[in-house]
């Protein structure tokens, strides 16, 4: 550990005890909820016909053990005597469409009933967090956006130094994207997969939360001017380092203004239910 300065072992620590947590959480709840019965991987059951290619069919089904046809008989499953699925004769035979469409439910609107309504709450804040991003750079820069950002700059400043942070030129890109992304998702997706699809395919999700802290949370100013003295060996003599702005926020959370209050507290509860209940195999994003 004598080789990293302290902000990278500020990051390991933060990485490990998040895994200690995790472990700690997943030990808890298989302690205490021992069987899920979970059937979302459960295939639905189909009438019985003829098949192809018997013989080999038959030649294969020889090395399986009867105890485990039978569990397949039992659960559902798709056996050697069993019909051919439809895709085989597409043609092109992509076998995850069709998962897609007969296991899953997936297509255009089809998520869009009465029962899943609790679906859509869970994905109701990541969606107005894109679209707040969307309304806000397109308000700031409302004729870049219409000509799909192809308009001639004729300031060679501009050119050469563009506006800096979240509503700079270049973030437009990442914009499109991220528009598309949740469009896209929200009509033709499981909508509660929103959160982690949206946080793992663009940055959006967590530049623009950081542009509103940046503008909208005046303690964050006070917090970045404080500086905490170096340990020894961390880092080079007289130089400081900078104290982590959200650790900053947290301990002074009944000061920080509402809006900061909202994101820490949509992050922080994400983050946590994420681990009770997503690694325990239970109804979660």
């Amino acid at each position: 550990m004598w080789f990293l300065d302290s902000s990278q072992k500020e990051v390991l620590w933060f990485a490990v005890c998040c895994r200690v947590l995790t472990l700690v959480l997943q030990a808890f709840f298989n302690a205490i909820i021992p069987d899920h019965h979970a059937e979302a991987f459960s295939p639905p059951r189909l009438a019985p016909s003829g098949s192809l290619d018997h013989l080999v069919e038959v030649l294969l089904a020889q090395a399986i053990p009867k105890p485990l046809l039978q569990l397949a008989v039992d659960k559902g499953y798709r056996i050697v005597d069993g019909n051919e699925p439809p895709w085989c004769s597409w043609n092109l035979p992509l076998i995850y469409n069709y998962i897609q469409d007969v296991y899953w439910n997936v297509g255009f609107l089809r998520y869009y009933e009465l029962k899943q309504v609790p679906n859509f709450l869970l994905a109701t804040p990541v969606v107005i967090l894109v679209a707040c991003a969307i309304w806000t750079y397109v308000t700031a820069h409302p004729w870049f956006c219409l000509t799909l950002g192809l308009q001639k700059i004729k300031n060679n400043k501009t050119l050469q130094k563009p506006e800096p942070g979240f509503l700079s030129p270049h973030v437009f890109v990442y914009l499109v994207h991220a528009a598309v992304l949740m469009i896209f998702g929200g009509l033709c997706m499981h909508v509660q997969v929103l959160t982690r699809f949206l946080g793992s395919s663009t940055p959006i999700v967590y530049w623009f939360p950081a542009h509103l802290l940046q503008n909208q949370e005046p303690l964050l100013k006070s917090l970045e001017m404080v500086s905490w003295k170096p340990l020894a060996g961390d880092s080079p003599q007289g130089q400081k380092v900078l104290r982590n702005p959200i650790k900053g926020l947290l301990y002074n959370w009944k000061a920080c203004c509402p809006l900061t209050r909202y994101i820490l507290g949509y992050f922080l509860s994400y983050w946590l239910l994420g681990l009770l209940l997503h690694c325990n195999f239970l109804p979660w994003t």
